[in-house]
């Protein structure tokens, strides 16, 4: 598959899983240490960029840094529960189809709150505060491609991307 942009993914194991059905250009972050020189080269191109990390801690922190330093990211999120292959979590473990959904439902976060979902929204809906208030945001964070998030990640993302009330009690 020909992807017009720029893959960010954290190693060469990833480049060398996904080069074997993904023609594109890659950017390696080296881990969670994302160098100055990587992030001055991804802001100064005029494509696409995907995000493509692996569903952990170091992963989530990589996209907040990125996040915080370029416009118009595009978020492709694998399940982690498809990520994972001897122990270990990441894009290199999970499969082609995997990676394909992730980048075909590839979501760009607004660099601002443009959604008014509170804290207090979450709990009423029963997304915070109750014994399954964490299935349901899964639920519904699958069902948007938001990746896996905590309460308050999940309230980031859907203020992000402008979702609603009613299409979260449409979802539930």
């Amino acid at each position: 598959m020909k992807i017009d942009g720029i893959v960010v993914v954290e190693g060469k194991s990833d480049v060398a899983f996904l080069s074997s059905f993904l023609d594109c250009e890659f950017v390696t972050t080296n881990g969670s240490e994302i160098s100055k020189d990587t992030i001055s080269y991804l802001k100064n191109q005029n494509k696409n960029i995907y995000v493509l990390t692996d569903p952990d801690y170091p992963g989530e922190r990589i996209r907040k840094v990125l996040d915080e330093n370029i416009p118009n990211l595009h978020h492709c999120f694998i399940k982690k529960e498809n990520a994972i292959k001897n122990g270990k979590v990441g894009v290199a473990e999970s499969s082609k189809e995997e990676i394909l959904q992730a980048l075909k439902n590839a979501v760009v976060l607004a660099k601002e709150n443009i959604g008014n979902i509170t804290m207090s929204d979450l709990n009423e809906l029963g997304l915070t505060g109750e014994t399954n208030s964490k299935e349901k945001r899964d639920k519904i964070s699958e069902q948007l491609h938001l990746g896996h998030t905590n309460a308050k990640t999940f309230l980031k993302r859907i203020n992000y991307c402008n979702i609603t009330i009613e299409q979260i009690k449409q979802l539930l």
